[in-house]
């Protein structure tokens, strides 16, 4: 949910920069099905019935689905921000995997938030010493605000590069330079 306060900001900024709306449209993202099918999955991991019958085979999709998002991102990396993005999404994964398919999650980020791990399925875990415990989930966003959660180094590296694109292609909307699509590096705007 951490994202919805990057998309609001980098709206915002984008408008405040003198930005259209208009511009996201302009926005083209090479194999977009294959990152839905990982982002969907990741929420529907989440969703109670599932995480309660997923099991072990929760760290596995996880990381599946990260997996795929992640290769979908790095295919686009022409698009400003998300560079950003797959920074982010490469830290989280090497927190994931350096503890065993789980992230861990402070305690004390989770006592702002006002919950621990979730029951069932749950890619968070409290671990005594993590590995990799600066690219874990130590921040959060505490109770009182919505959508209070847990957040990583990552996260924040992805947030601040999805705020980056809105801004970047609502800018462009602005200038009147809508392209079709963001080219490639070493391509002519294939």
């Amino acid at each position: 949910m951490f994202m919805l306060y990057a998309l609001a900001a980098g709206i915002a900024v984008g408008w405040l920069l003198g930005g259209r709306l208009a511009g996201l449209g302009a926005i083209r993202i090479r194999w977009a099905p294959v990152a839905l099918i990982g982002l969907l999955a990741q929420v529907v991991l989440f969703f109670g019935p599932v995480a309660e019958r997923i099991g072990s085979a929760g760290s596995a999709v996880y990381i599946g689905a990260t997996l795929l998002v992640l290769v979908v991102v790095c295919r686009n990396l022409a698009v400003p921000g998300l560079a950003l993005v797959a920074a982010g999404t490469a830290a989280n994964l090497a927190a994931i995997l350096a503890n065993g398919g789980s992230m861990p999650a402070s305690p004390a980020a989770l006592s702002l938030v006002g919950h621990g791990v979730n029951a069932g399925y749950s890619n968070s875990a409290v671990v005594a010493d993590p590995a990799l415990w600066l690219l874990t989930d130590i921040f959060a966003i505490p109770a009182p605000m919505p959508f209070a959660n847990v957040l990583s180094i990552g996260d924040v590296l992805i947030g601040i590069g999805v705020a980056w694109a809105v801004v970047a292609a609502m800018r462009n909307g602005a200038s009147g330079n809508l392209p079709t699509r963001y080219p490639h590096p070493g391509t002519h705007g294939s």
